[in-house]
């Protein structure tokens, strides 16, 4: 199978915090498009050390994360960050990978957004039962 990349845009959450109390323009808003690679496997969405610095997210965590050979590592904890994949939004936080590395979108975004993937034409898409909305289980 190939791999499923995803056109994501991201904003700095304070920055839009500001620009709606009209503290600034919105210019200044530090924001940037990147293509994303969607992993499953993967729990958090992870950004490039050098994305997070662009977008002046602040570090406010650590987190210990098992990488796919089981090896385990300390990363920092980021946020926030405002994301839109298509028409869906969420702010969340995110982990914070080696400069230049690839962007990361994983479960808990998917799942946010209820966004469905699909293999056969490598695209990722909202859930056909929820067209406009995100629909979310609270059972």
């Amino acid at each position: 199978m190939g791999e499923i990349r995803v056109k994501v845009q991201l904003e700095n959450s304070d920055d839009l915090r500001e620009l709606k109390r009209a503290k600034i323009s919105k210019k200044k808003v530090r924001r940037a498009t990147v293509e994303a690679l969607v992993d499953t496997g993967a729990v958090m969405m992870l950004l490039p050390e050098d994305l997070v610095d662009k977008l002046g997210l602040e570090v406010t965590d650590k987190a210990v994360v098992a990488l796919a050979n089981e090896e385990k590592v300390e990363l920092d904890v980021a946020g926030s960050v405002a994301l839109t994949i298509g028409d869906r939004k969420w702010t969340t936080d995110c982990l914070v990978g080696p400069p230049t590395c690839e962007a990361i979108i994983g479960q808990l975004v998917l799942e946010r957004l209820d966004l469905i993937i699909d293999p056969l034409k490598w695209t990722v898409t909202p859930r056909p039962e929820s067209p406009f909305l995100p629909l979310l289980k609270l059972k």
